[in-house]
């Protein structure tokens, strides 16, 4: 039978990578004070939680002093909150915040968990993509080796979604388009009963070019396909794509970052696509967050965002195989 988390044993096999993660947090720290970044707390439960598709929220609500009952959500992350902060002119920001995604739960997933987000006006991908790179060389050892996978931090290379479909599954993704026949005809895949073109890219995705990311050497995939844009902007060069990275090491996805879109009208069509496919799916749920909308209008100064699992980054920084190792309390299931 295994031992409670709160047993003296269980915290004793568990401490050794919960002081390297409390090492982490200094050392994280240290890195945005000395670029001149603004550590802000934004609040954690919100009318709104976020707009994609398949996360699912945790449902709260607020009991007000005159008796009424607002709905409120835990968020799923700080996003839309940070950006309200850079329209407010606050920027540069970073944020230690806990963040939550109901039904999830796993070696890499934990329900609760810490998102390490940061923001700064003026920055474009690339500029972005080099301070990920130098955060990672400052906090982290040279070589770092988690679940059986052995990275070496002193470079980096960055793939195009569309050069890893090519390398990877053989395809043209961006003269397929979101057609998807074509590209299960492309790939070689069998189109499954009631699969969608994005079902089928994020499956190739998961299975033939996930398994090569990260692992000799860091990788930023970088340019999504535009309909997978989420909160990014479209490039200027080229339409198709949008200047969205996501990055690997260690063979585990650590962070989703964007070139942030500041056009209202888009944002909002964006918004309604995604709302109208996730009720469709999951039901209805939260109002549209009218007031993200709002401080978009009023002007968010041009930036760039990364979103970085935390407790992923510690058990990087840690050797820890499982994600419970690296929480202080975590749900059973997990240790």
């Amino acid at each position: 039978m295994a031992l409670p988390v709160w047993h003296p044993e269980s915290l004793a096999a568990r401490l050794p990578f919960l002081r390297r993660r409390a090492d982490l947090t200094r050392a994280v720290r240290g890195f945005f004070h000395d670029r001149r970044y603004m550590e802000v707390e934004t609040p954690y439960a919100v009318p709104a939680p976020g707009e994609e598709v398949h996360l699912r929220a945790f449902a709260t609500a607020r009991e007000h002093p005159d008796g009424r009952r607002e709905s409120l959500w835990l968020h799923t992350s700080p996003e839309f909150a940070m950006k309200r902060l850079l329209v407010a002119g606050a920027g540069p920001i970073f944020q230690f915040a806990r963040v939550w995604r109901n039904g999830e739960g796993s070696a890499l997933h934990a329900a609760e968990f810490t998102m390490l987000e940061w923001y700064r006006p003026g920055a474009g991908m690339d500029g972005l993509i080099s301070e990920t790179a130098e955060l990672l060389r400052s906090v982290l050892p040279p070589v770092v080796r988690c679940r059986g996978i052995t990275t070496d931090l002193s470079r980096y290379e960055s793939l195009t979604v569309a050069e890893a479909f090519h390398r990877h599954v053989g395809v043209d993704l961006l003269s397929i388009g979101e057609d998807a026949g074509a590209l299960a005809d492309a790939a070689g895949a069998r189109l499954r009963a009631g699969e969608t073109w994005e079902d089928l890219f994020f499956r190739l995705l998961l299975e033939r070019i996930e398994p090569h990311l990260g692992r000799q050497y860091p990788t930023f995939l970088t340019h999504w396909p535009a309909a997978q844009a989420a909160l990014a902007r479209c490039a200027p060069a080229d339409p198709r794509v949008a200047e969205r990275f996501e990055l690997f090491v260690c063979g585990i996805e650590l962070a989703n970052a964007f070139v942030e879109l500041t056009d209202p009208v888009e944002q909002r069509t964006r918004f309604v696509a995604d709302r109208d496919r996730r009720r469709a799916l999951y039901g209805p749920d939260w109002a549209l967050d009218e007031d993200f909308l709002a401080a978009l209008e009023h002007g968010m100064p041009p930036s760039a965002g990364i979103a970085l699992g935390f407790d992923r980054l510690a058990m990087i920084a840690a050797g820890a195989d499982r994600i419970g190792q690296v929480l202080w309390l975590p749900p059973a299931d997990l240790i």
